[in-house]
């Protein structure tokens, strides 16, 4: 019974310290996106221009092509080692491979969902001129965080300090989507 006992209390101890890691790294971002839209409205005295924006869309596309060709290395791999049969990929219900070949083609296609909205908004803003130095700020800063959380995704898999980056992505882009909105609907 104790044992027990004490197992449960090491794993919940153990969720607490990751939810502590999570929170820490949400702080941090927090206090990096107050700085840069405090810094970025201070100091930019111009308009910026769409090539501005246009930038951090292609450095996402760049980013959305590395991913899907380490998708098809990876896949194709597994294929020729042996770690995966080629029939799993034609239903993808039986023989399964290793968690290590699917992680690229997970992080491809959460550069398919959230960055969508990416694209919407700096479309929008490129096509009513309505941005300032602020929202491209903001949109590198959702860049960098994707290249981060493809790294953590890819690379080692973290769970937590994924959601970390996943989540201060979230809250970039909510950021990003509010500003749009305040200088277009008024």
């Amino acid at each position: 019974m104790s044992a027990a006992i004490n197992k449960h209390v090491v794993q919940a101890r153990t969720a607490g310290t990751k939810y502590l890691v999570v929170g820490a790294v949400l702080v941090g971002f927090l206090a990096t996106l107050g700085a840069v839209i405090k810094t970025t409205s201070i100091s930019s005295a111009t308009a910026p221009n769409a090539a501005s924006l246009i930038q951090p869309i292609v450095a996402l596309v760049v980013l959305t092509g590395i991913v899907w060709v380490m998708m098809i290395a990876y896949r194709n791999v597994a294929i020729l080692r042996g770690a995966v049969s080629e029939r799993y990929f034609r239903s993808y219900t039986e023989g399964a491979p290793a968690e290590w070949v699917e992680r690229p083609t997970r992080a491809y296609m959460n550069l398919l969902e959230l960055p969508v909205l990416f694209y919407v908004v700096c479309l929008l803003m490129l096509a009513t001129g309505r941005f300032d130095a602020v929202q491209v700020s903001l949109a590198w800063l959702f860049i960098l965080i994707r290249y981060a959380h493809a790294i953590i995704h890819i690379g080692f898999n973290h769970v937590p300090l994924r959601f970390a980056a996943f989540a201060s992505g979230a809250i970039t882009l909510g950021v990003l989507w509010a500003r749009f909105a305040s200088l277009n609907l008024q």
